[in-house]
């Protein structure tokens, strides 16, 4: 298949220094109710960046959970490949791809774990079946067949039938502290608006880059 003539113009809008928001977590919350009302499918779905014993970069997609000034929070758990690459080196990247806006944000930044409290009150609001989902699964352990997954939540469910599910002592939030935040908009001609907010000891520095 020859793919090189897959192409479209960007043409829904610019984006101008006039426009942004002088922190970056309040133009991120301003963009992302516009995915919300715009009806972007998971709006709050990431890419996750980590990097490997190996110094390689390891790529997923996470769900965004929380944000505000402190940074991004996402949940996992605490012994899949993401936390023991984190363990090792804590720095990440997370890209939003709006691509139906022509839009993305593209975070760089340390990644911590949030404390126990908030993770058990996202755990509690939790569907039932995605909190047995989280005993079930040894994430990104190499097992023989789905069947072992079937087998071990039916044995979660016998265990915990008759109350509440706990929360897991390896399962929890991370949060993405950002040093610097970008926002890409499409522009037309492939002459794209980037802003690049780089974190300061006080404020925050904004500066437009070329496309």
């Amino acid at each position: 298949m020859d793919i090189a003539g897959f192409r479209r113009e960007y043409l829904k809008g610019g984006l101008r220094r006039a426009d942004l928001a002088d922190c970056p977590i309040e133009q991120f919350e301003r963009w992302f109710k516009q995915a919300v009302v715009a009806g972007v499918d998971e709006p709050n779905a990431m890419v996750l960046a980590t990097v490997d014993e190996r110094q390689c970069p390891c790529q997923r997609t996470v769900l965004l959970k929380v944000f505000d000034k402190r940074g991004f929070v996402f949940f996992t758990n605490y012994e899949s490949r993401k936390a023991r690459h984190l363990a090792e080196n804590p720095n990440a990247g997370l890209i939003f791809p709006w691509l139906s806006l022509e839009r993305q944000v593209v975070v760089q930044g340390t990644v911590e774990k949030i404390g126990k409290a908030e993770s058990l009150r996202y755990f509690l609001s939790r569907p039932r079946e995605s909190q047995l989902g989280a005993w079930v699964s040894d994430q990104s352990k190499v097992i023989s067949s789905r069947s072992v997954l079937e087998m071990k939540l039916a044995e979660m469910k016998r265990k915990f039938s008759s109350g509440d599910v706990p929360l897991p002592s390896f399962w929890g939030g991370y949060r993405v502290v950002p040093r610097t935040v970008e926002f890409w908009q499409g522009g037309a001609g492939r002459l794209h608006d980037r802003f690049l907010y780089s974190a300061g000891e006080q404020n925050w520095t904004v500066e437009r880059l070329a496309p």
